[in-house]
């Protein structure tokens, strides 16, 4: 798959990978796709995020990412639901990290490094590198490039997407920066539905 890449697709895994090194992680998650693509100054992605303020609020997407990962990876809808039933997660957060550290939640160990030394995808990064190549066919683009990476993150359920729709970067939104508005074949819903 990687060989249908553009140059920037490429760049945003490379950029990926350096993040997840300097974050001491083992693997790439999509949270190290959406800072490498953020970090891009030319693409589409990169012209994209602009377009919708994105980059500008890079602190506060920080910021919101860094609390989803403290809340163990629940999403707003997520807490929002528990609490619905009556359950704090909150409390509970700041209970577990009374008991094991701050910051107890984030540390899950999922991903172990490969036995060859570099760093596995998640199942979340995976399923966005799958996505993107999903939505390149769906709109017709012989090669993946950082807009379908980014399309993917933002129609992909989860944390990195709900955190980007909270700073104006919905599939909508990012849809209609790239392509402007009513652009036939492969994209809105059809477009969405392939990357999920």
């Amino acid at each position: 798959m990687f060989e249908r890449f553009t140059k920037e697709a490429r760049a945003a895994v490379a950029g990926a990978v350096t993040f997840s090194q300097g974050a001491g992680e083992g693997g790439i998650t999509e949270e190290h796709l959406l800072l490498s693509l953020l970090d891009q100054d030319s693409g589409r992605a990169a012209f994209a995020l602009a377009a919708l303020g994105v980059t500008d609020r890079r602190a506060s997407l920080q910021a919101a990412l860094g609390e989803a990962r403290r809340l163990g990876g629940l999403t707003k809808a997520d807490t929002q639901a528990l609490a619905g039933l009556g359950i704090d997660v909150g409390e509970i957060v700041a209970r577990i990290e009374e008991e094991h550290g701050e910051g107890a939640l984030a540390q899950d160990g999922r991903v172990r490094r490969s036995r060859s030394g570099r760093r596995p995808l998640t199942a979340g990064a995976k399923g966005v590198l799958e996505g993107s190549l999903r939505i390149a066919v769906g709109r017709g683009d012989r090669f993946i490039g950082g807009e379908h990476l980014l399309l993917a993150l933002v129609a992909r359920p989860g944390v990195v997407a709900d955190v980007l729709a909270e700073h104006g970067a919905s599939y909508a939104t990012v849809e209609r920066a790239l392509y402007g508005a009513g652009r036939e074949g492969g994209g809105g819903a059809a477009g969405a539905a392939a990357a999920g």
